[in-house]
C-alpha cells in the first residue's frame, strides 16, 4: 500500500512501555518487512566484503572510504562511529551502500587528540553517539544541505559536546575520544541494556528521558534492527545518565529529588503525531536512495528512502530554543512527496 512517511507515522504500532531509572522505551513495531534487502555495518564487516578506510595515505577529516565487495547492500547509521585509522570518526547521515560498490562518506571526527595510525582499517565500535550529539547533528546537516548540498556536520560543536560529555560524566581521555565514555560507563550502560528487552516484531524504538519525547529511529528490517538495537539503547541511554548528572547539579529540567514520571503510551502517539507534522525536504543521498530532512516545532529529523521505500528515520525532540529558523526553505508537509513503505 501507497504511504506517506506523515501517514506511516500516525499509523505506527507501539509495543508497551519498558523502563529503567529515567528513560522509558516504547517499541516501534510493524506487521511486515518494506525496502530492500541489506545487512548492517556489524554484519558486513563480519563477513569480510566491506571495508572502510582514510581516503589517502594523509587522511581527511570530513571523508572516509568504503567499500562493498558483497552482493548485498550495506546500511551504516548517522552517528555509528568507526573505530581505527588516524582517528575515530561518526556517520553525518545514514547510508546505504550498494553491493559491488565504494563511495566516499562524510564523516567526523569524534577523537580531537589523534592524528596517527593504529591500523589501517576501521572497526566497528558498537557505539552511536548521544541523543544531543545526534540530534544537533541532524540539524547542521539539514543547514548544511540547504546551503551547500553537502553533508557537512559543525565540526567544532562536535568536539565541544565530546568535551562536554567526558566533563559532566568525569572520564578523562588522552585523546579526547567519545568511546573512551562509552567505555568507562559501560557497567551503568549494560543496566540500561540488561532493563530492555528487544520486543517480538520490533523494527525501531522510541525513547523518553526524563518524562520527555528524546527521540525515535526505526529500520525497515526486523533483523537490521535487532542487531541496531543495543546500539540505540546506549546511545539513548548515554543521554539519560547526562540528565541525571545534569539534574543533580542543578543544570537540567525538574526537581533533582524526584524520579521524573513515566511517560504513557498517548505521549508516545503525541511524539509520532509532532513528527507527522514536520516540513520536509529532499536531496540526493550520498550511495543509494534519497535523503529526507524534517524540520518542526519541538522536532527534527531525517529518513532514507531508496526505491520509493523507506530504510532508516530518526526524529529527535529538540527545546525550541535551540532550532535554527529557515522558514520558506523546506516544503509544507501536506505537499511532500510521498513514498511506499
Amino acid at each position: 500500500m501507497d504511504k506517506s512517511v506523515e501517514t506511516y507515522l500516525l499509523e505506527m504500532e507501539l509495543g508497551a512501555g519498558q523502563s529503567f531509572e529515567n528513560m522509558t522505551v516504547f517499541g516501534l513495531l510493524r506487521a511486515r518487512d518494506g525496502g530492500p534487502e541489506y545487512i548492517t555495518l556489524r554484519e558486513a564487516l563480519e563477513r569480510g566484503a566491506f571495508t572502510i578506510t582514510e581516503v589517502s595515505e594523509g587522511g581527511s577529516v570530513p571523508e572516509l572510504m568504503v567499500a562493498n565487495k558483497g552482493d548485498v547492500a550495506v546500511l551504516i547509521l548517522d552517528g555509528e562511529e568507526l573505530q581505527g585509522a588516524k582517528q575515530n570518526r561518526i556517520l553525518n547521515t545514514t547510508i546505504l551502500v550498494a553491493p559491488k560498490s565504494t563511495v566516499k562518506v562524510p564523516v567526523s571526527c569524534v577523537e580531537q587528540g589523534r592524528w596517527s595510525y593504529r591500523d589501517r582499517l576501521f572497526v566497528e565500535s558498537g557505539n552511536i553517539m548521544h541523543r544531543e550529539m545526534r540530534m544537533l547533528n541532524v540539524q547542521k546537516v539539514s543547514e548544511s544541505l540547504r546551503t551547500a548540498r553537502q553533508f557537512r556536520s559543525d565540526q567544532g560543536e562536535i568536539w565541544g559536546k565530546v568535551e562536554e560529555l567526558q566533563a559532566e560524566l568525569a572520564v578523562p581521555s588522552v585523546t579526547a575520544a567519545m568511546k573512551d565514555v562509552y567505555d568507562a560507563k559501560g557497567a551503568d550502560l549494560d543496566g540500561y541494556l540488561k532493563s530492555f528487552s528487544l520486543a517480538e516484531g520490533a523494527k525501531g524504538i522510541l525513547a523518553f528521558v526524563d518524562g520527555r519525547p528524546a527521540g525515535l529511529d526505526f529500520v525497515s528490517s526486523e533483523a537490521a534492527f535487532a542487531t541496531l538495537f543495543p546500539k540505540l539503547v546506549k546511545s539513548y541511554a548515554m543521554e539519560a545518565m547526562l540528565a541525571t548528572e545534569r539534574r543533580k547539579r542543578g543544570r537540567g529540567k525538574g526537581d533533582a529529588g524526584r524520579a521524573p514520571a513515566k511517560p504513557a503510551a498517548d505521549e508516545a502517539r503525541a511524539f509520532l503525531k509532532l513528527a507527522a507534522s514536520c516540513q520536509e525536504k529532499r536531496y540526493e543521498s550520498i550511495g543509494l536512495g534519497w535523503s529526507y530532512r524534517y524540520q518542526g516545532p519541538g522536532v527534527v529529523g531525517s529518513a532514507l528512502a531508496f526505491n520509493d521505500k523507506v530504510v532508516h528515520m530518526a526524529f529527535f525532540g529538540v527545546d525550541e530554543a535551540g532550532q535554527s529558523e529557515d522558514p520558506g526553505t523546506m516544503a509544507g508537509s501536506r505537499a511532500r512527496r510521498g513514498f511506499r513503505v
